[in-house]
Protein backbone atom coordinates (compact mmCIF):
# COMPACT_ATOMS: atom_id res chain seq x y z
CA UNK A 1 0.00 0.00 0.00
CA UNK A 2 1.22 3.30 -0.99
CA UNK A 3 2.53 4.98 2.39
CA UNK A 4 2.67 8.61 0.62
CA UNK A 5 -0.94 8.40 0.03
CA UNK A 6 -2.22 7.06 3.77
CA UNK A 7 -0.05 9.95 4.89
CA UNK A 8 -2.03 12.39 2.82
CA UNK A 9 -5.37 10.66 4.07
CA UNK A 10 -3.69 11.16 7.71
CA UNK A 11 -2.89 14.79 7.12
CA UNK A 12 -6.97 15.44 6.43
CA UNK A 13 -7.46 14.26 9.63
CA UNK A 14 -4.87 16.58 11.34
CA UNK A 15 -7.24 19.56 12.48
CA UNK A 16 -9.91 16.79 14.00
CA UNK A 17 -6.87 14.99 15.82
CA UNK A 18 -5.39 18.23 17.14
CA UNK A 19 -8.78 19.26 18.93
CA UNK A 20 -9.57 15.51 20.02
CA UNK A 21 -5.69 15.96 21.52
CA UNK A 22 -6.40 19.03 23.56
CA UNK A 23 -9.77 17.68 24.67
CA UNK A 24 -8.03 14.53 26.38
CA UNK A 25 -4.94 16.76 27.71
CA UNK A 26 -7.26 18.98 29.42
CA UNK A 27 -8.89 16.23 31.97
CA UNK A 28 -6.78 15.48 34.98
CA UNK A 29 -6.04 11.90 34.56
CA UNK A 30 -3.57 10.39 36.92
CA UNK A 31 -3.58 6.73 37.56
CA UNK A 32 -5.65 6.92 40.93
CA UNK A 33 -7.92 8.82 39.81
CA UNK A 34 -10.61 6.75 38.49
CA UNK A 35 -13.49 9.80 37.44
CA UNK A 36 -11.02 11.38 35.59
CA UNK A 37 -9.42 8.34 33.56
CA UNK A 38 -12.76 6.83 33.48
CA UNK A 39 -13.39 10.31 30.98
CA UNK A 40 -10.90 9.17 28.84
CA UNK A 41 -11.80 6.04 28.65
CA UNK A 42 -15.31 7.25 27.30
CA UNK A 43 -13.95 9.29 24.78
CA UNK A 44 -12.08 6.40 23.48
CA UNK A 45 -14.71 3.98 23.83
CA UNK A 46 -16.88 6.90 21.63
CA UNK A 47 -14.09 6.76 19.06
CA UNK A 48 -14.43 2.65 18.82
CA UNK A 49 -18.02 2.29 18.40
CA UNK A 50 -17.85 5.21 16.10
CA UNK A 51 -15.49 3.32 13.82
CA UNK A 52 -17.14 0.44 13.91
CA UNK A 53 -15.01 -1.73 16.57
CA UNK A 54 -16.27 -4.41 18.84
CA UNK A 55 -15.38 -3.06 21.93
CA UNK A 56 -15.47 -4.60 25.47
CA UNK A 57 -15.10 -2.69 28.83
CA UNK A 58 -13.34 -4.31 31.90
CA UNK A 59 -13.69 -2.54 35.32
CA UNK A 60 -11.00 -3.23 37.58
CA UNK A 61 -11.58 -5.36 41.04
CA UNK A 62 -11.61 -2.71 43.89
CA UNK A 63 -8.24 -3.21 46.23
CA UNK A 64 -8.82 -3.91 50.20
CA UNK A 65 -9.83 -0.60 50.83
CA UNK A 66 -12.24 -0.42 48.35
CA UNK A 67 -10.87 1.87 45.96
CA UNK A 68 -10.79 0.49 41.96
CA UNK A 69 -8.43 2.06 39.15
CA UNK A 70 -10.08 2.88 35.99
CA UNK A 71 -11.80 0.74 33.40
CA UNK A 72 -9.34 -0.93 30.44
CA UNK A 73 -11.54 -0.28 26.68
CA UNK A 74 -10.60 -3.44 24.40
CA UNK A 75 -11.71 -2.68 20.75
CA UNK A 76 -11.09 -5.18 18.39
CA UNK A 77 -11.40 -5.71 14.54
CA UNK A 78 -11.48 -9.05 12.44
CA UNK A 79 -9.99 -8.79 8.83
CA UNK A 80 -10.14 -11.03 6.09
CA UNK A 81 -7.10 -13.04 6.95
CA UNK A 82 -3.14 -12.42 7.44
CA UNK A 83 -1.41 -11.01 10.22
CA UNK A 84 -2.89 -9.76 14.22
CA UNK A 85 -1.65 -6.70 15.61
CA UNK A 86 -1.99 -5.50 18.94
CA UNK A 87 -1.70 -1.71 19.69
CA UNK A 88 -1.15 -0.90 23.26
CA UNK A 89 -1.94 2.42 24.40
CA UNK A 90 -2.53 3.89 27.96
CA UNK A 91 -5.10 6.78 28.98
CA UNK A 92 -3.52 7.32 32.65
CA UNK A 93 -1.32 10.13 33.28
CA UNK A 94 1.55 10.79 36.59
CA UNK A 95 0.37 14.43 37.62
CA UNK A 96 -1.83 15.66 40.13
CA UNK A 97 -5.43 16.71 40.18
CA UNK A 98 -5.73 20.13 39.53
CA UNK A 99 -2.98 20.56 36.84
CA UNK A 100 -4.70 20.18 33.88
CA UNK A 101 -6.56 23.77 34.76
CA UNK A 102 -3.05 25.15 36.03
CA UNK A 103 -1.49 24.72 32.57
CA UNK A 104 -3.82 23.37 30.26
CA UNK A 105 -3.09 22.42 26.30
CA UNK A 106 -1.55 25.22 24.72
CA UNK A 107 0.36 25.48 21.25
CA UNK A 108 3.68 27.79 20.66
CA UNK A 109 5.65 27.10 17.20
CA UNK A 110 5.68 23.62 16.20
CA UNK A 111 5.15 22.09 19.39
CA UNK A 112 2.22 21.33 21.84
CA UNK A 113 2.21 21.28 25.40
CA UNK A 114 0.45 20.03 28.06
CA UNK A 115 0.01 17.04 30.61
CA UNK A 116 -0.33 14.06 28.88
CA UNK A 117 0.46 15.64 25.48
CA UNK A 118 3.59 12.78 25.20
CA UNK A 119 2.73 10.49 27.41
CA UNK A 120 0.97 9.29 26.30
CA UNK A 121 -1.98 10.90 24.73
CA UNK A 122 -0.47 11.99 21.09
CA UNK A 123 0.00 8.24 20.90
CA UNK A 124 -3.23 7.23 22.03
CA UNK A 125 -5.10 8.96 19.47
CA UNK A 126 -2.29 8.10 17.01
CA UNK A 127 -3.32 4.78 17.18
CA UNK A 128 -7.39 5.42 16.28
CA UNK A 129 -6.22 7.90 13.57
CA UNK A 130 -3.95 4.98 11.87
CA UNK A 131 -6.81 2.45 11.70
CA UNK A 132 -9.56 4.79 10.57
CA UNK A 133 -7.02 5.70 7.95
CA UNK A 134 -6.43 2.19 6.97
CA UNK A 135 -10.19 1.03 6.96
CA UNK A 136 -10.82 4.05 4.90
CA UNK A 137 -8.69 3.12 1.91
CA UNK A 138 -9.85 -0.65 2.14
CA UNK A 139 -7.09 -2.13 4.00
CA UNK A 140 -8.24 -5.69 5.62
CA UNK A 141 -5.10 -8.17 5.00
CA UNK A 142 -5.30 -8.55 8.69
CA UNK A 143 -6.33 -11.65 11.05
CA UNK A 144 -7.39 -9.21 13.72
CA UNK A 145 -6.35 -5.64 15.57
CA UNK A 146 -7.13 -5.37 18.52
CA UNK A 147 -6.36 -2.23 20.64
CA UNK A 148 -5.74 -1.96 24.16
CA UNK A 149 -6.39 1.33 25.90
CA UNK A 150 -5.48 0.77 30.00
CA UNK A 151 -5.68 2.79 33.04
CA UNK A 152 -2.94 1.91 35.00
CA UNK A 153 0.28 1.77 33.21
CA UNK A 154 2.25 4.52 34.93
CA UNK A 155 2.32 2.61 38.16
CA UNK A 156 2.75 -0.95 36.13
CA UNK A 157 -0.20 -1.73 34.76
CA UNK A 158 -1.34 -3.67 37.75
CA UNK A 159 -5.13 -4.12 36.92
CA UNK A 160 -4.05 -4.46 33.02
CA UNK A 161 -1.22 -6.99 32.78
CA UNK A 162 -2.55 -9.89 32.87
CA UNK A 163 -4.93 -8.87 30.21
CA UNK A 164 -2.00 -7.61 27.72
CA UNK A 165 -0.09 -10.63 28.57
CA UNK A 166 -2.95 -12.90 28.11
CA UNK A 167 -3.68 -11.17 24.29
CA UNK A 168 -0.06 -11.28 23.35
CA UNK A 169 0.36 -15.15 22.82
CA UNK A 170 -2.39 -14.53 20.26
CA UNK A 171 -1.21 -11.96 18.36
CA UNK A 172 1.76 -11.81 15.76
CA UNK A 173 3.16 -8.25 16.75
CA UNK A 174 2.64 -5.76 19.67
CA UNK A 175 3.19 -1.93 18.77
CA UNK A 176 3.29 0.20 21.23
CA UNK A 177 2.07 3.97 21.32
CA UNK A 178 4.52 5.49 23.24
CA UNK A 179 6.20 8.71 21.93
CA UNK A 180 8.90 8.59 19.94
CA UNK A 181 12.25 9.89 21.20
CA UNK A 182 12.39 13.12 21.38
CA UNK A 183 15.63 12.52 18.24
CA UNK A 184 12.38 10.54 16.76
CA UNK A 185 14.22 6.99 17.12
CA UNK A 186 11.42 4.49 17.90
CA UNK A 187 12.30 1.95 20.65
CA UNK A 188 13.30 -1.21 20.34
CA UNK A 189 14.35 -2.78 23.88
CA UNK A 190 13.53 -1.61 27.45
CA UNK A 191 14.99 -2.50 30.62
CA UNK A 192 13.62 -4.40 33.29
CA UNK A 193 12.29 -3.41 36.37
CA UNK A 194 12.09 -4.73 40.01
CA UNK A 195 10.99 -2.80 43.03
CA UNK A 196 12.02 -3.63 46.69
CA UNK A 197 10.50 -2.88 49.91
CA UNK A 198 13.05 -4.13 52.74
CA UNK A 199 11.71 -4.05 56.16
CA UNK A 200 14.47 -3.91 59.34
CA UNK A 201 13.24 -4.99 62.61
CA UNK A 202 15.71 -4.20 65.02
CA UNK A 203 15.10 -4.02 68.77
CA UNK A 204 14.31 -0.23 70.77
CA UNK A 205 16.26 0.49 73.78
CA UNK A 206 17.02 3.75 75.86
CA UNK A 207 20.00 5.26 73.94
CA UNK A 208 21.37 6.96 76.51
CA UNK A 209 20.70 4.63 79.60
CA UNK A 210 21.01 1.22 78.15
CA UNK A 211 21.84 1.48 74.88
CA UNK A 212 23.58 -2.25 74.68
CA UNK A 213 20.51 -3.89 75.33
CA UNK A 214 19.16 -2.13 71.85
CA UNK A 215 19.66 -3.26 67.65
CA UNK A 216 19.57 -0.32 65.72
CA UNK A 217 17.55 -0.53 62.63
CA UNK A 218 18.98 2.41 60.82
CA UNK A 219 22.36 1.16 61.49
CA UNK A 220 21.48 -2.20 59.73
CA UNK A 221 19.86 -0.19 56.97
CA UNK A 222 22.67 1.79 56.60
CA UNK A 223 24.80 -1.04 55.74
CA UNK A 224 22.17 -2.46 53.79
CA UNK A 225 22.06 0.49 51.54
CA UNK A 226 26.00 0.45 50.98
CA UNK A 227 25.85 -3.00 49.63
CA UNK A 228 22.89 -2.70 47.59
CA UNK A 229 23.79 0.56 45.87
CA UNK A 230 27.28 -1.61 44.91
CA UNK A 231 24.74 -3.80 42.65
CA UNK A 232 24.56 -0.79 40.42
CA UNK A 233 27.23 -1.36 37.45
CA UNK A 234 27.93 -4.71 38.51
CA UNK A 235 26.45 -5.80 35.43
CA UNK A 236 26.21 -4.42 31.84
CA UNK A 237 23.47 -1.75 31.75
CA UNK A 238 22.36 -2.96 35.40
CA UNK A 239 21.16 0.33 37.27
CA UNK A 240 20.08 0.16 40.96
CA UNK A 241 19.12 3.33 42.95
CA UNK A 242 18.68 2.99 46.95
CA UNK A 243 15.79 5.81 46.85
CA UNK A 244 14.50 5.67 50.02
CA UNK A 245 15.83 5.24 53.69
CA UNK A 246 13.82 5.70 56.53
CA UNK A 247 13.49 4.55 59.84
CA UNK A 248 13.58 5.22 63.85
CA UNK A 249 11.72 7.67 65.82
CA UNK A 250 13.73 10.24 68.78
CA UNK A 251 17.55 10.67 69.05
CA UNK A 252 16.95 8.75 72.67
CA UNK A 253 16.21 5.85 70.99
CA UNK A 254 17.87 3.13 69.22
CA UNK A 255 15.74 2.51 65.81
CA UNK A 256 13.63 -0.26 66.61
CA UNK A 257 12.37 -0.12 62.39
CA UNK A 258 14.08 0.95 59.25
CA UNK A 259 12.55 1.13 55.46
CA UNK A 260 14.73 0.78 52.19
CA UNK A 261 12.69 1.36 48.82
CA UNK A 262 15.44 0.31 45.83
CA UNK A 263 14.55 0.25 42.12
CA UNK A 264 16.47 -2.16 40.28
CA UNK A 265 16.94 -1.90 36.34
CA UNK A 266 18.59 -4.41 33.75
CA UNK A 267 18.76 -4.83 30.11
CA UNK A 268 18.59 -8.53 29.88
CA UNK A 269 16.97 -11.29 31.62
CA UNK A 270 19.95 -13.24 32.84
CA UNK A 271 21.59 -10.10 35.04
CA UNK A 272 18.23 -8.76 36.03
CA UNK A 273 18.08 -11.98 37.69
CA UNK A 274 21.34 -12.26 39.35
CA UNK A 275 21.46 -8.83 40.14
CA UNK A 276 17.91 -9.67 42.13
CA UNK A 277 19.84 -12.77 43.81
CA UNK A 278 22.62 -10.64 45.05
CA UNK A 279 20.09 -8.18 46.85
CA UNK A 280 18.29 -11.13 48.58
CA UNK A 281 21.60 -12.53 49.42
CA UNK A 282 22.63 -9.11 50.90
CA UNK A 283 19.60 -8.89 52.77
CA UNK A 284 19.87 -12.67 54.46
CA UNK A 285 23.19 -11.48 56.15
CA UNK A 286 22.63 -9.17 58.84
CA UNK A 287 25.48 -6.88 60.15
CA UNK A 288 23.54 -6.82 63.49
CA UNK A 289 22.53 -9.76 65.62
CA UNK A 290 19.05 -9.62 66.56
CA UNK A 291 18.39 -7.34 63.23
CA UNK A 292 16.05 -9.69 60.96
CA UNK A 293 15.04 -8.06 57.23
CA UNK A 294 11.73 -9.24 55.58
CA UNK A 295 12.14 -8.68 51.47
CA UNK A 296 9.28 -7.71 49.29
CA UNK A 297 10.22 -7.43 45.56
CA UNK A 298 7.85 -6.36 42.57
CA UNK A 299 8.61 -7.55 39.82
CA UNK A 300 6.83 -5.02 37.42
CA UNK A 301 8.41 -5.56 33.76
CA UNK A 302 11.06 -8.29 32.82
CA UNK A 303 13.10 -6.57 30.13
CA UNK A 304 12.00 -5.85 26.62
CA UNK A 305 14.73 -7.39 24.25
CA UNK A 306 15.31 -7.16 21.07
CA UNK A 307 15.13 -10.15 19.13
CA UNK A 308 15.50 -11.00 15.40
CA UNK A 309 11.77 -10.93 14.93
CA UNK A 310 11.40 -7.64 16.62
CA UNK A 311 14.27 -6.30 14.45
CA UNK A 312 12.06 -7.31 11.35
CA UNK A 313 9.24 -4.74 12.80
CA UNK A 314 12.17 -2.01 12.96
CA UNK A 315 13.19 -2.87 9.45
CA UNK A 316 9.90 -2.72 8.39
CA UNK A 317 9.87 0.55 9.84
CA UNK A 318 12.86 2.08 8.33
CA UNK A 319 11.78 1.10 4.90
CA UNK A 320 8.31 2.43 5.49
CA UNK A 321 10.20 6.04 6.88
CA UNK A 322 12.64 5.71 3.72
CA UNK A 323 9.24 6.11 1.55
CA UNK A 324 7.67 8.61 3.85
CA UNK A 325 11.27 11.03 3.45
CA UNK A 326 12.55 10.36 6.79
CA UNK A 327 14.77 8.57 8.54
CA UNK A 328 14.02 6.05 11.26
CA UNK A 329 16.53 4.57 13.57
CA UNK A 330 15.72 2.64 16.70
CA UNK A 331 17.11 2.71 20.42
CA UNK A 332 17.01 1.01 23.99
CA UNK A 333 15.98 2.97 26.82
CA UNK A 334 15.88 2.56 30.69
CA UNK A 335 12.42 3.25 31.54
CA UNK A 336 9.50 0.38 30.96
CA UNK A 337 6.26 -0.16 29.39
CA UNK A 338 3.79 -2.17 28.37
CA UNK A 339 6.10 -3.38 25.67
CA UNK A 340 8.47 -5.10 28.26
CA UNK A 341 4.43 -7.57 28.88
CA UNK A 342 4.42 -8.33 25.59
CA UNK A 343 7.78 -9.10 24.68
CA UNK A 344 8.24 -11.32 27.89
CA UNK A 345 4.89 -13.16 26.56
CA UNK A 346 7.07 -13.72 23.23
CA UNK A 347 5.35 -11.23 21.25
CA UNK A 348 7.51 -9.30 18.69
CA UNK A 349 7.58 -5.57 19.99
CA UNK A 350 8.57 -2.17 19.07
CA UNK A 351 7.61 0.74 20.79
CA UNK A 352 8.03 4.51 20.75
CA UNK A 353 5.55 4.62 17.50
CA UNK A 354 3.39 7.84 18.43
CA UNK A 355 4.29 10.99 17.58
CA UNK A 356 7.82 12.67 18.55
CA UNK A 357 8.23 13.92 22.12
CA UNK A 358 9.39 14.84 24.98
CA UNK A 359 10.14 15.97 28.72
CA UNK A 360 7.57 13.40 29.95
CA UNK A 361 6.74 13.41 33.63
CA UNK A 362 7.84 17.29 33.58
CA UNK A 363 5.97 20.91 33.90
CA UNK A 364 7.33 21.43 30.26
CA UNK A 365 6.03 17.77 28.41
CA UNK A 366 5.95 18.65 24.65
CA UNK A 367 4.46 16.65 21.39
CA UNK A 368 6.29 17.86 17.75
CA UNK A 369 3.38 18.86 15.91
CA UNK A 370 4.72 18.46 12.77
CA UNK A 371 5.53 14.79 13.68
CA UNK A 372 1.95 13.92 13.89
CA UNK A 373 0.99 13.25 10.05
CA UNK A 374 4.50 11.59 9.07
CA UNK A 375 4.34 9.17 12.61
CA UNK A 376 0.77 8.01 12.03
CA UNK A 377 1.42 7.33 8.73
CA UNK A 378 4.50 5.20 9.52
CA UNK A 379 2.44 3.31 11.89
CA UNK A 380 -0.32 2.90 9.87
CA UNK A 381 2.13 1.46 7.20
CA UNK A 382 3.82 -0.98 9.73
CA UNK A 383 0.13 -2.52 10.31
CA UNK A 384 0.00 -3.19 6.67
CA UNK A 385 3.62 -4.99 6.03
CA UNK A 386 2.91 -7.46 9.26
Amino acid sequence: MDALAIRDRVGARRDRYLAELEAMVNIDCGSFNREGVNRIADLCEARFRRDGWNVERIAPEPDDRGQALGDTIVGTLDGDGGPSALLLGHMDTVFDDGVAAERPFWVSGTRAFGPGVSDMKGGLLAGFTAVEVLLDVGFDSFGRITYVCNPDEEIGSPSSRELIRGLAGNHDAALVLESARANGDIVSARKGVTDYEIRLHGRAAHAGVEPEKGRSAVIEAAHKAIAIAAVHGRWPGVSCNVGVLRGGTRTNVVAEEAVLQVGLRSPELVSLEEAEREIERICSEPVLDGVTIDVHAEGWHRPMEKTAASQRLVDAAVAIGAELGFVVRDAATGGASDGNTTSAAGCPTIDGLGPIGGADHAPGEWLDLESVVPRIALLAGIITRL
